[in-house]
């Protein structure tokens, strides 16, 4: 009897664990819906990611005229002051970057999650019971610990510009024409590169990646997620910080480079848009950068 019950009370939770695939597009789904509302509200700041849009400025627009002067009277003064980064600002400012890198990147690990759960679906458990979505979480978890440690490079980066005055403060945009011109010469030259493309190989290829290091259970699937997660920077870094150019919370540039990474990463034609990119980008930084000269 105390064992009927028992099964009985189980077969909810194998029910659920039967339907793996659809918890695993549901979770990634909700990561991703939360991590763009956060985003889009401000991330914490004082003010939202649409009061920090302007497409003139993501084009590099830096005086008033042009960046709108209904966008700069919401701010007042504040923007003209640097910003104190005292422990807490530096905190929000990490968060802003990772939570972006969540919204952005874990749309194009899609695939590598969806198939990393069917690997374990098909090869069961040692002990032939059915598997957990633990793993899963895992993997997942490792991803977005890679890109946590990217977040924390470029908050110390954005710190580092707002202090040299590089920065905007409260735009968080380029403010010296120089600075911008390096900015897209170095991401567009980055996209030609053959580390960018072995990196971008890793990301296109999800079954060789998980048939060449695939570890066993959740630590192993947690060391998966590092890997993973650390081609993926390599592939992406570059296009990340173009965000210093014409704003890091710029909605035109966040939705812009999100789309451009699911197309590298998913779409046949992937690897040569990137490199059209590459060249259009590495032209117009050229093309400042003439025009700081003459």
């Amino acid at each position: 009897m105390p064992n009927s019950a028992m099964g009985d009370g189980s077969r909810p939770l194998e029910a659920l664990l039967k339907r793996d695939r659809a918890v695993v597009i549901a979770a990634l789904v909700a990561g991703i819906v939360m991590s763009s509302i956060y985003l889009v509200s401000g991330a914490g700041m004082s003010m939202s990611a649409f009061e920090m849009s302007s497409l003139a400025m993501a084009f590099g627009a830096r005086d008033e005229a042009s960046i709108g002067m209904a966008m700069l009277g919401a701010m007042g003064q504040t923007m003209a002051t640097p910003a104190v980064w005292t422990f807490d600002h530096a905190l929000l400012m990490f968060g802003m970057w990772w939570v972006m890198m969540i919204a952005m990147m874990l749309p194009s690990a899609a695939p590598m999650v969806l198939i990393h759960a069917t690997a374990l679906r098909r090869g069961g458990t040692p002990s032939g019971g059915a598997h957990t979505p633990w793993p899963t979480a895992a993997f997942v978890l490792g991803y977005l610990l890679t890109w946590g440690l990217f977040s924390g490079i470029a908050a110390a980066a954005q710190w580092a510009f707002e202090t040299s005055g590089l920065l905007s403060p409260m735009l968080m945009n380029s403010t010296n024409v120089l600075f911008a011109s390096a900015i897209l010469l170095l991401a567009g030259a980055y996209q030609l590169t053959p580390l960018k493309r072995a990196c971008l190989k890793h990301c296109r290829g999800p079954i060789a990646f998980l048939a060449r290091h695939w570890r066993p259970g959740a630590w192993g699937a947690l060391a998966m997620g590092l890997r993973h997660g650390a081609y993926c920077v390599g592939c992406c870094w570059a296009l990340m910080a173009v965000l210093f150019f014409g704003g890091v919370m710029n909605l035109y540039w966040i939705l812009g480079l999100a789309v451009l990474v699911l197309v590298e990463k998913v779409l046949p034609v992937g690897p040569r848009a990137g490199s059209v990119i590459g060249v259009l980008l590495a032209v117009w930084g050229g093309a400042l950068m003439l025009s700081v000269a003459i």
